[in-house]
């Protein structure tokens, strides 16, 4: 600082550092958080004094100056617009059939002002900016520093891997069907027939917590049983992830409770429950279980073009920094609409190198059936879990053959070989597969096509 002084002098130093604007090799990367927006705006917008004006509106300032807005205030905590970028990049006319122009925008928001934790970085970075017309975040930036005050996933891809004992297939993962509406021992039967069939992971749907008719401690004592016999049979281990999602405390309450009575997993509805809720569980030492995390509710805050939280940095990055070992996302395969572009962006997102954190257990999801699975390995490789519920339990010869169906053609897959020589060779895969083409034919019959 005292060489950048002496270029400047302390007064312009002092102006410069305390202005709402700055290039990004102007700053000290380690001390700020740096949030990347899309903005739409109508042609004659002055962007520049909108974007200073939202660093400011989310740092120290608001819509008019105040008093104790002082400089040695703007210097420790005012953000600071580091980009504006125009797509197309207009450098000598806007054309004039132009009404809306689209911009990047990077603001960096020191976390002095928040601190390691996420409800208020998001409140900050997220926070009113999400008022502010069409514009979208596409990405948050954190520095080692920032990093450094999360533990993340507590077991990760590895972590799951050597629980069960797979080295090297993808996973399979089965949510029970129908979603609710059952009673425990009519779910546990459910469960017993996935898992004798080969189902490494079973989770209760998200609908389904602690409902009076099926309650979170008889289904543990109820769901366990089950996976011991059917771990007995097949030679393998069965993750059960009960969902826990509850209001604070209740939420601390079940999971205390179910792996008291023995579960091996935890489930939490984490855009409902809260990213907190999932991160205090992740960082209880006590809990040493892992956590999936489920995307329900995500799709009010991504969905949109030009609005909310692009889908990679909310149910890839930030869920990961929460400290989800495996993560439930759409899967652009089956029913969910989805891009596939995005989720290999989301799978990436959970499991590329982030600093300390370890890699989340992406699980694409969302009318998972057996013959998407050579393109959901293609996408993902053999670190992603498989999450099919339906095709599984609507198999026409149970939920058993439904789930060796799948594991026949994961291991096909990893052998090398196609769908139509796993057809060839299974029954079960033959009978899935005519099963699927059934159900679309009667799905076209419903949409007149």
């Amino acid at each position: 600082m005292e060489k950048i002084e002496k270029i400047y002098g302390k007064e312009e130093l002092v102006r410069k550092l305390s202005d709402p604007e700055a290039i990004p090799e102007g700053i000290d990367r380690d001390r700020y958080v740096i949030g990347t927006y899309l903005l739409i705006t109508k042609r004659n917008w002055r962007v520049r004094e909108l974007s200073r004006a939202l660093a400011i509106e989310q740092s120290t300032g608001t819509w008019l100056p105040v008093p104790g807005e002082t400089p040695e205030v703007r210097m420790r905590s005012v953000a600071k617009v580091v980009g504006i970028y125009e797509v197309p990049d207009y450098e000598v006319e806007v054309p004039e059939e132009i009404r809306e122009r689209s911009y990047i925008i990077r603001i960096a928001f020191p976390f002095i002002n928040f601190d390691r934790q996420l409800p208020m970085m998001l409140s900050t970075v997220v926070g009113n900016i999400s008022l502010a017309g069409k514009i979208k975040v596409v990405d948050i930036e954190f520095p080692e520093e920032y990093v450094g005050g999360f533990r993340g996933p507590k077991f990760g891809i590895k972590g799951v891997r050597e629980i069960l004992n797979v080295k090297e297939r993808p996973l399979l993962l089965n949510m029970i069907k129908p979603c609710t509406g059952f009673p425990p021992d009519v779910g546990a039967q459910y469960f017993y027939e996935a898992a004798r069939g080969g189902v490494d992971i079973i989770k209760d749907d998200e609908l389904l917590a602690d409902a009076p008719f099926n309650r979170i401690e008889e289904r543990v004592v109820k769901y366990m049983e089950a996976a011991d016999r059917a771990n007995s049979e097949k030679g393998e281990k069965t993750l059960y992830t009960v969902n826990i999602t509850d209001s604070y405390p209740k939420i601390i309450e079940h999971a205390e409770r179910a792996i008291e009575l023995g579960v091996n997993a935890l489930m939490v509805n984490v855009f409902t429950a809260g990213f907190s809720a999932l991160q205090y569980l992740a960082e209880d030492e006590s809990i040493k279980v892992p956590i999936l995390a489920h995307m329900d509710f995500a799709g009010t805050m991504y969905q949109a073009p030009e609005y909310g939280i692009t889908s990679p940095l909310l149910m890839g990055k930030i869920t990961r920094l929460s400290g989800a070992d495996m993560m439930i996302f759409p899967a652009p395969y089956g029913k969910a609409f989805y891009l596939r572009e995005k989720a290999i962006r989301t799978g990436r997102a959970l499991t590329d190198i982030f600093y300390h954190i370890r890699p989340t257990f992406p699980a694409p999801s969302g009318g998972i059936a057996h013959p998407m699975v050579p393109d959901i390995i293609q996408d993902f490789g053999k670190d992603v879990i498989i999450a099919a519920g339906g095709a599984i339990h609507g198999h026409s010869r149970g939920p058993a053959a439904g789930a060796r169906a799948f594991r026949y053609i994961i291991d096909a897959v990893m052998q090398g070989k196609t769908l139509e020589q796993a057809e060839e060779e299974s029954e079960d895969v033959r009978v899935a597969i005519e099963d699927m083409m059934k159900s679309i034919r009667e799905l076209r019959k419903i949409v007149g096509e």
